[in-house]
């Protein structure tokens, strides 16, 4: 018989947190509808975060955990394909763009809605950002020019991104972005 661990009540609420932020903005989701929908008390939801800012922080970090494990391993795959990265980078950002739990890139998103309210969040997006370009790198080949233009392909991916957040045919985004990435990735 396999036992089935409890998913604590922190859990609960940064999981929650996670699907409200991502799906309809920091902003727009209130803290009683999270608590709501997590199912806790205020009592424990203001245990675990005093603030709802101390949730918006937890929220980024736990986004960013699933984000960069999935890319880094879905990136390694597909290199493992291809062989490029002109090639692979598109391919895995096709997957992502086209799945229904697409809403743009939560730290663009992040960055837009409250930086300038919650400053403490800035660093916890660059993070995300450099480890982004950090994942591209690694699937460069080891030459001077290596970060910059990991860096190029990061610039490339949030435009991409964005894009594809505001467009209906999001395969022509990567269409376009697998062009671009041919121009000096090759």
């Amino acid at each position: 018989m396999t036992a089935t661990k409890e998913v604590s009540a922190k859990e609960r609420i940064i999981r929650t947190a996670h699907e409200l932020f991502y799906k309809d903005g920091i902003r727009a989701t209130g803290v009683d509808r999270i608590i709501k929908e997590a199912g806790v008390t205020k009592v424990t939801f203001y245990r675990h975060f005093p603030a709802k800012n101390d949730l918006i922080l937890a929220f980024l970090h736990y986004r960013h955990g699933l984000w960069i494990t999935w890319f880094a391993t879905a990136l390694k795959e597909e290199m493992a394909q291809s062989g490029k990265l002109c090639l692979a980078l598109p391919q895995v950002l096709s997957r992502w763009f086209l799945s229904p739990e697409f809403h743009g890139c939560a730290f663009i998103n992040a960055t837009s809605e409250i930086t300038g309210v919650l400053p403490e969040a800035l660093p916890v997006i660059r993070e995300h950002k450099q480890d982004m370009a950090d994942t591209i790198a690694q699937c460069l080949p080891d030459t001077p020019q290596r970060i910059q233009t990991a860096q190029k392909c990061a610039l490339l991916v949030d435009g991409a991104i964005v894009q594809a957040q505001r467009e209906e045919d999001r395969e022509a985004t990567v269409a376009l972005l697998q062009a671009c990435l041919a121009d000096f990735t090759q």
